[in-house]
């Protein structure tokens, strides 16, 4: 069993790996971005315009209150990818533990944070008073479910840091069939609007951890979870919140630039919220396919790390890269060309589909240029530098986001200055996080000796 799901990353070619590793990570992507869309597509199909607007409205504000705690997954990923390539079994057991115990109580802490501040914030955000309220009903109900979004994505990192990328698919794809089927059911039959779609929700990502943590006790070897030997212990959390804090810190920052565009966005209007809503949720495919390849360079890069092997770096790097501009690039044009058809699906109405098209052409066909970025960033942090990249992309994405927002859109008041700010940071942070990437491998190959 151990053999099927397991990968070696620290021997042998590299390029099969990588795609054997990133291709359940992109259909997991894709499966768990089908909960949003679900939502999306259900209460704009059957519940209307501005139930999609408050559906969507919400999905930046909640990254923002979510990403902090995910990136502490990114810490345990790492952290276990390293000790795993050095074949350490007292540290595994001990970062495991630690960890699916830091992402239930990062859960607990979620839903009283949603619950309370879901209003206030929706407001601060300037939503539209049409939509306020099933905003609110939908982040609270969201929120209620985030102990078991922890415990999954914390899960599902430690399964990808020992190159098991495929029975994390299997379960989202089980939660995802049980997700939809609740998202018609409670909407259609019962009526319960964006208040259905948040429990649909939140009943299928309980049954994705349910399936995990099922998972990582039935595991053979060192990487087993023992329910009972559930412990936070310092040393780990300490470097768990050192990888993973600056990592969250970014996501968090990431994005306050995007709740501003939101707010941007929202002063057009809600029929203009409703197509940015449909156009973001078309793009978050093409982004979590390319996610897949920062998610298999981190732990690629973790594990060769661990296992002493440095001079592997360069070469994951390059396939890397090339295999995300790939991905970039077809998906990204295949969403521009099929983009009145794809929007379609969310809305019917002609002026929704006009404003979500504006988006889809001046993001998705420059998005690899962010895929090269977060592969950069990945690299990074798979060796050991996390605090770097956090402050190139804060400064080089989110400062000049910030700074465009209050200075040229301010001047110019359409969508289209609004959007080009995006693939514009792009291509500045990428450009800083690869001069990056060439000091760190430096020092790196200083201290191992290597040429």
């Amino acid at each position: 069993m151990k053999k099927s799901y397991e990968i070696d990353m620290c021997n042998g070619p590299l390029l099969g790996k990588l795609l054997i590793f990133a291709l359940p990570l992109m259909l997991s992507g894709i499966l768990q971005l089908l909960f949003n869309a679900a939502d999306i597509i259900v209460v704009g199909r059957f519940t209307g315009s501005h139930a999609l607007a408050a559906v969507g409205s919400t999905s930046s504000l909640i990254n923002l209150l979510v990403n902090l705690f995910i990136g502490f997954s990114i810490g345990a990923n790492v952290l276990t990818a390293q000790y795993y390539g050095a074949k350490d079994q007292k540290n595994i057991h001990q970062t495991i533990h630690t960890s699916i115990l830091i992402s239930l109580i990062g859960g607990i802490i979620l839903i009283a944070v949603g619950v309370l501040l879901a209003r206030p914030l929706l407001e601060l955000m300037a939503t539209p008073e049409d939509v306020l309220d099933q905003a609110t009903l939908y982040m609270k109900i969201y929120f209620c479910g985030m102990p078991a979004t922890m415990v999954y994505n914390f899960g599902a990192a430690i399964l990808r840091a020992i190159g098991d990328t495929r029975r994390p698919l299997y379960f989202l794809f089980t939660a995802g069939v049980l997700n939809v089927f609740l998202n018609l059911f409670f909407v259609i039959v019962f009526h319960m609007g964006v208040a259905g779609v948040a429990l649909a929700t939140i009943i299928s990502q309980t049954l994705s951890a349910i399936l995990v943590v099922r998972c990582l006790t039935n595991l053979d070897g060192i990487c087993r979870l023992y329910l009972k030997q559930l412990k936070i212990y310092p040393e780990k959390l300490l470097r768990i919140v050192q990888i993973g804090l600056p990592a969250g810190l970014q996501g968090a920052v990431f994005s306050i630039s995007n709740v501003l565009i939101q707010s941007s966005v929202n002063s057009f209007g809600s029929i203009a919220m409703a197509g940015n809503t449909a156009a973001s949720n078309l793009e978050g495919f093409v982004y979590t396919s390319m996610n897949a390849v920062y998610q298999t360079a981190l732990s690629f890069t973790s594990q060769n790390i661990g296992a002493g092997k440095y001079q592997r770096i360069g070469m994951i790097l390059r396939r890397c890269v090339a295999l995300v501009t790939i991905i970039g690039l077809a998906l990204g044009g295949l969403v521009v060309l099929f983009h009145q058809p794809l929007l379609s699906i969310y809305s019917t109405d002609p002026e929704v589909i006009s404003y979500g098209t504006v988006r889809l052409f001046i993001i998705c066909l420059p998005y690899f240029l962010c895929g090269i970025m977060d592969t950069l960033v990945g690299m990074l942090r798979g060796m050991n530098y996390s605090i770097l990249p956090m402050i190139a992309s804060i400064v080089g994405v989110c400062g000049l986001r910030i700074v465009w927002i209050f200075t040229v859109f301010r001047w110019n008041h359409t969508l289209f200055t609004l959007y080009i700010s995006y693939p514009i940071t792009w291509a500045l942070t990428a450009c800083v996080h690869f001069g990056c990437y060439l000091w760190v491998r430096k020092r790196i190959s200083k201290r191992a000796g290597a040429a």
